[in-house]
C-alpha cells in the first residue's frame, strides 16, 4: 500500500536542508543501524506511560563505538560464559524452595494471555519446579480468533487457573481513542493494564512471588544482566519504564491516560472507579505484603523461537494459520485486532516497524543472518495492517482518512520525505548498504 501525504500537511517541514530538519519525540538527529542487527537508534526505550503526553521525549537504544547495539552486546552475554547458567539454575530451584506452599494456596503469579512466552514460563514453573501458579490476564482489546484458541488452550490443556480481567468496555474505548489521537500510541491501555494487574492480583491473594518473563535487557534497555528483580535497586532509575513507583507521589489529577490528565476526565464526568483500572498500586502496599517480583529470564536461558516450540507441545500453543501483516513470523503477539496497528504507528513515528524488531531478535538468537534480514524488512516493513483495519477503525470511531491523516501528523521530519508523491523514510538498513555497493 502507497502512503501519499494527507491534504493539509504542511509539506515545508520536510523540505529543509538536512540540519534544520526537526527531530520529533527527542530523536536522535544521526539515524543509525546497528552494525549486528540491523537495528536502529531511534528505537524507544520503555517509558512512564503515567507522564506521557504529547510533549513527551523518548530515551532510545543506545549504541557502543563499534555501532553495535545494547541489545545485541546484551544477548551476547548469554553466550560469553559471563552468565553460569548451571550457578542460575541452582538459585531458581533455590528461589521455588524458599516460596513453594503446601498449603493449597498459589506461591506464584503469571501474568499472560496464552502466548508462547506465557506459556512457557508457566508450564516450567509448575510441572518442572514444582510451583503452584495462579495465572491472570489483562484482557486484549479486541481478541483475534487464534488469540482466543490460545487462551483457553493454555487454561485447559496447559492446566492452570486464571482470571481474565476485562476493563470497563466504554471506558477502554474511550482511553484507545485518545491514545490514538493524542500520541498515535492506540496500545497503551492495554500497556498499563498489563503492567499493573499482576501485582495487585498478587495482593488481592496474598501471593508472595511474581514471575516476569524476559529481561528487558534483551531487546536494550539499560538493565544489568546481574538484575534479577524487577525495579532492584538503582537500576529503575535507568529504565523509567520499569519501576513500582509510576507516579512518583503525584496528585492522581495530574497523572497522565492516553495523553490527557485525569483531571481533565474527571471534569468531563467520568468516574474515578473507572479509571482505577489503569493505575498501579502503591509500592508502600507492595512493600508492605512483601512481593517479590523476579525475571524467569535471568534464570533461564531465553529464546522466543524455543519458547514457541515449548508452548507448542505443552500447552496446545498454535502458530497464526496466516502471516502477520508487517513481518514475515506467525507466532509473536497473536491475540489482539489492535497488535498490527501499534507496531504501524511505531514505524510511522520512529521508522522502526514490526519486520525489524523480529529480524532483530532473530539474528541476537542466530535464526537467521543480517542479510536475509534485510531482505525480509525490504519485503514487509512498515506493511498496512488491512485484516483487521475495519474492527480497529470502528473500535476507535475513525475512517481511514482520519487515521492516516492523523499519522502524517506524527512523521518526524527528520525520518520522513516525500519523493514522488509518497512517505519514504530517507534511511533504511538496505539503502544504506546499496549505497555502498
Amino acid at each position: 500500500m502507497k502512503f501519499c501525504p494527507s491534504p493539509g500537511v504542511n509539506l515545508s517541514r520536510f523540505d529543509k536542508p538536512t540540519d534544520e530538519l526537526e527531530m520529533l519525540y527527542g530523536l536522535p538527529r544521526k539515524v543509525m543501524f546497528c552494525t549486528n542487527c540491523n537495528m536502529s537508534n531511534q528505537q524507544p526505550m520503555s517509558s512512564n506511560e503515567y507522564s506521557h503526553n504529547k510533549d513527551s521525549t523518548k530515551t532510545t537504544l543506545s549504541f557502543d563505538a563499534e555501532g553495535v547495539c545494547h541489545a545485541c552486546r546484551f544477548n551476547r552475554l548469554k553466550e560469553t560464559g559471563e552468565i553460569d547458567w548451571d550457578e542460575r539454575e541452582l538459585e531458581l530451584q533455590e528461589l521455588c524452595n524458599q516460596y513453594r506452599r503446601k498449603d493449597g494456596s498459589y506461591d506464584c503469579i503469571v501474568g499472560g494471555s496464552g502466548g508462547k512466552d506465557s506459556a512457557m514460563q508457566s508450564h516450567l514453573l509448575k510441572y518442572k519446579y514444582g510451583m503452584h501458579p495462579l495465572t491472570v490476564t489483562w484482557s486484549p482489546h479486541l481478541y483475534t480468533d487464534i488469540g482466543w484458541k490460545n487462551f483457553q488452550n493454555w487454561v485447559h490443556v496447559g492446566g492452570f487457573d486464571n482470571f481474565l480481567y476485562t476493563p470497563n468496555g466504554k471506558i477502554h474505548r474511550l482511553l484507545t481513542r485518545n491514545a490514538t489521537i493524542n500520541l498515535l500510541h492506540p496500545f497503551q491501555p492495554f500497556i498499563l493494564g498489563q503492567k499493573t494487574f499482576v501485582a495487585k492480583m498478587a495482593a488481592q491473594f496474598n501471593i508472595p512471588l511474581i514471575f516476569y518473563g524476559e529481561m528487558p535487557g534483551e531487546y536494550g534497555e539499560k538493565i544489568s544482566h546481574k538484575t534479577s528483580s524487577y525495579a532492584s535497586g538503582g537500576n529503575a532509575a535507568e529504565s523509567e519504564g520499569f519501576t513500582l513507583d509510576y507516579l512518583g507521589g503525584r496528585d492522581v489529577r495530574d497523572i497522565y491516560l492516553g495523553g490527557k490528565q485525569i483531571g481533565a476526565y474527571l471534569d468531563e464526568g467520568v468516574e474515578l472507579v473507572d479509571l482505577m483500572s489503569y493505575l498501579p498500586m502503591p509500592p508502600e502496599e507492595l512493600e508492605r505484603k512483601g512481593i517479590d517480583f523476579k525475571y524467569l529470564g535471568y534464570y533461564k536461558r531465553w529464546v522466543p523461537q524455543e519458547a514457541y516450540y515449548y508452548a507448542v507441545e505443552n500447552t496446545g500453543f498454535e502458530a497464526n494459520p496466516v502471516r502477520t501483516e508487517g513481518t514475515y513470523s506467525k507466532y509473536n503477539s497473536l491475540d489482539d485486532k489492535v497488535d498490527g496497528f501499534f507496531y504501524f504507528t511505531r514505524w510511522i513515528k520512529f521508522g522502526v516497524g514490526r519486520a525489524m524488531m523480529d529480524s532483530a531478535q532473530e539474528i541476537r538468537n542466530h535464526h537467521i543472518d543480517k542479510q536475509e534480514a534485510i531482505a525480509l524488512m525490504k519485503r514487509y516493513e512498515g506493511e498496512y495492517p488491512a485484516r483487521y483495519e475495519k474492527e480497529f477503525l470502528e473500535y476507535i470511531g475513525m475512517t481511514r482518512e482520519e487515521f492516516l491523516a492523523l499519522c502524517d501528523r506524527f512523521r518526524s521530519p527528520h525520518l520522513w520525505k516525500v519523493e514522488d508523491g509518497e512517505w519514504r523514510l530517507r534511511y533504511t538498513p538496505w539503502d544504506l548498504i546499496e549505497s555502498r555497493a
